[in-house]
C-alpha cells in the first residue's frame, strides 16, 4: 500500500526478538524515553496532528482480527464451547475482542452458552485485576514492572470494553507473579510449543484458578499462547542459567561448558 510503518518502543525495554523484527522488516523504529504507557499516551494525543494511523486495539479494526482466535477456538472445538478462556491481558485488547466474539457467536446461534473468560496479569502490572476486586469500581493506573513485557502495561486502553467482557461471561480477573510465569514457561516450551513469557502468564494462572477452587478439575480449559518463544530469547537463556534477579528458576536447564575431551563429556552426560 506504500505506507510507512512506524513502531513505538520503549527504549532499553523491548524484547530483542520484537525488536529486531521491527527493524529487519524495514519499519521506522522510534525508541521512546519511557514506558508503554508513556507511547500510549503520545499516539492518543497527537496521531492526528502527526498523520499517525494508530494500529494498537484503540482501533476497531485490530479488535475484529483478534476475534478470529476465538472463533477459530470454537470451530476447531465443533462450536462446544470450553467451560473457560484463559488468556494473559495487558493492554486488554485481547479481553475485548474475545467478549465480542463470543457475545456474536450466541447472537448467531453457534454456541449455546458462552464459555467463562479468565483474564490473567502480571502482579507488577495489574491494575485490571486490582479493579476487579473492587467490582470493577474504577481503573487505578500503576507503574508497571514485570518480566513478562508484552504484558507490562500500567493503564491499559481497552478497560472498559474489557469489563464487559468479563461481567458478560461471569469471568474472572487473577494476578500471578514472574516466578508462576517463568515456571508456566519452561512447562511450555518442555512440551514442545515454546511460548515467550507473558503468554504463559495464562497457564500460570489456570494453574492458580485450580488450586483456589475457582475452576474445577473437571471443567475444560483452554489457555491462549499469545507470543513465540523467538519473541523473547534472552528471558528464556536467564531463566535456565539462573541470572534473573529474585527468580527461583525451579524448572531450569543449565547449559552446561566442558573442556574439549570424551572424558568431560562424559561427566557431563552423567550429571
Amino acid at each position: 500500500a506504500g505506507l510507512e510503518a512506524v513502531v513505538l518502543v520503549p527504549a532499553g525495554a523491548t524484547a530483542l526478538g520484537k525488536l529486531s523484527q521491527s527493524v529487519a522488516y524495514g519499519a521506522r523504529v522510534v525508541r521512546l524515553e519511557g514506558d508503554f504507557d508513556a507511547g500510549m499516551r503520545l499516539v492518543r494525543e497527537h496521531a492526528e496532528a502527526l498523520e499517525l494511523y494508530v494500529v494498537n486495539s484503540l482501533n476497531p479494526f485490530r479488535v475484529e482480527g483478534q476475534k478470529t482466535i476465538v472463533l477459530d477456538l470454537l470451530q476447531q472445538e465443533r462450536w462446544r464451547a470450553p467451560d473457560w478462556i484463559v488468556f494473559p491481558a495487558g493492554n486488554l485488547g485481547n479481553a475485548a475482542a474475545f467478549g465480542k466474539a463470543l457475545r456474536e457467536a450466541l447472537a448467531h446461534g453457534w454456541i449455546e452458552r458462552a464459555p467463562r473468560l479468565l483474564a490473567v496479569q502480571a502482579a507488577g502490572a495489574a491494575p485490571f485485576h486490582a479493579s476487579f476486586e473492587g467490582d470493577f469500581a474504577r481503573l487505578e493506573p500503576v507503574h508497571a514492572d514485570t518480566l513478562a513485557t508484552a504484558i507490562k502495561i500500567g493503564a491499559p486502553v481497552s478497560f472498559r470494553r474489557a469489563v464487559r467482557a468479563i461481567r458478560e461471561t461471569n469471568g474472572a480477573v487473577l494476578a500471578v507473579d514472574d516466578d508462576a510465569i517463568l515456571d508456566a514457561k519452561a512447562a511450555v516450551d518442555a512440551a514442545g510449543i515454546g511460548a515467550e513469557p507473558a503468554s504463559c502468564a495464562s497457564v500460570a494462572g489456570l494453574k492458580q484458578a485450580v488450586a483456589t477452587g475457582l475452576v474445577a478439575r473437571h471443567e475444560r480449559c483452554v489457555c491462549i499462547l499469545t507470543g513465540h518463544l523467538l519473541k523473547d530469547p534472552e528471558t528464556t537463556l536467564a531463566y535456565h542459567e539462573g541470572t534473573l534477579a529474585g527468580v527461583e528458576s525451579r524448572a531450569a536447564n543449565r547449559p552446561v561448558t566442558i573442556a574439549p575431551t570424551p572424558e568431560a563429556l562424559a561427566r557431563a552426560l552423567g550429571e
